[in-house]
């Protein structure tokens, strides 16, 4: 009970707490859309919409949260520690923080962003992997993340865990840039103020999440079909065969065409918005929650 409470008493730890509910909240919210997408990605099977009626047709309705346990299960810490690397990159390349003047620059945030995709993509890319895989998967039998893991490194090693590793870092890091860009400078429009205040309503945190979610994508998207691809390779038959990123490109257009990069960019979008607009509205309301408990209790030892 005092790890706990000595947890919550600190900014950073509280962040690293609310950020692990908001991820929660958006891979609940939008697994169903990212196996759509994931499908889109590694085939040419189809719209959206016919690729969401044959799984249920023929998998049931449950296999669009087929490899949900890997993500879920990892989730918690993931987006705990984006949240926590974000909180303390922004307050070292702001110095205006430090004097607890202002909040941060809009620089200082778009930086804080790209440091942040950049270190978490050590523990996004073998997640994704194995997500990616389990989602793939048309196996009936139950397959489970660790099981996935295992086939992994027996069959590819530990460099077969981290494949497409380096392009996970080339989608994140900018996109991160631009994912808490977004977010803080919509919600000084939606509210005005707010980013001094912390007093803005739900609705902004999921208009603004939601944008920054859509923003975030649109520039990494061509770069996140390819990880898709570099992933998928050696659980598909279909897809053996790229030697890196730019041979993937190269095999991909010339066997696909050019639209082979955007595809499945709707389903992404949709998935983006509602997975962000919950990951932000749960994190931010997580925050004000283990402050005003903090207040509380201090109110009450001093009382």
């Amino acid at each position: 009970m005092d790890f706990w409470q000595e947890l919550l008493a600190s900014n950073w730890g509280r962040e690293f707490v609310a950020g692990g509910f908001g991820g929660i909240a958006g891979t609940i919210a939008g697994h169903p859309l990212d196996t759509l997408r994931i499908r889109q990605q590694s085939s040419n099977t189809g719209s959206a919409f016919s690729i969401l009626r044959q799984v249920v047709i023929k998998e049931g309705p449950a296999a669009l949260y087929k490899g949900m346990g890997a993500p879920l299960a990892s989730v918690t810490f993931q987006n705990a520690l984006v949240f926590q690397l974000y909180a303390i990159l922004s307050r070292a390349f702001e110095s205006s923080i430090f004097a607890n003047t202002d909040s941060p620059s809009y620089k200082g945030v778009a930086m804080a962003g790209v440091g942040t995709g950049a270190i978490q993509s050590l523990f996004v890319s073998p997640v994704e992997l194995i997500k990616i895989r389990l989602q793939l998967s048309k196996k009936t039998s139950p397959t489970g993340p660790i099981h996935v893991a295992k086939t992994i490194l027996k069959t590819e090693g530990i460099r077969g865990l981290f494949r497409g590793f380096n392009i996970t870092i080339l989608r994140d890091a900018p996109a991160h840039g631009i994912y808490f860009w977004t977010y803080e400078y919509m919600r000084e429009q939606l509210h005005p103020g707010c980013r001094k205040t912390g007093d803005e309503s739900l609705k902004t945190m999921c208009i603004s999440g939601g944008l920054a979610g859509v923003s975030s994508w649109i520039g990494c998207y061509p770069l996140d079909v390819v990880k898709t691809r570099l992933q998928a390779q050696s659980w598909t038959s279909s897809r053996k065969g790229y030697d890196g990123v730019i041979d993937c490109v190269e095999k991909s257009v010339k066997q696909e065409g050019h639209g082979v990069l955007w595809r499945g960019l709707r389903t992404t979008l949709a998935r983006a918005f509602v997975v962000n607009g919950a990951i932000f509205a749960a994190y931010e309301t997580a925050m004000r929650c283990l402050i005003n408990q903090q207040r509380k209790q201090h109110s009450d030892r001093s009382s």
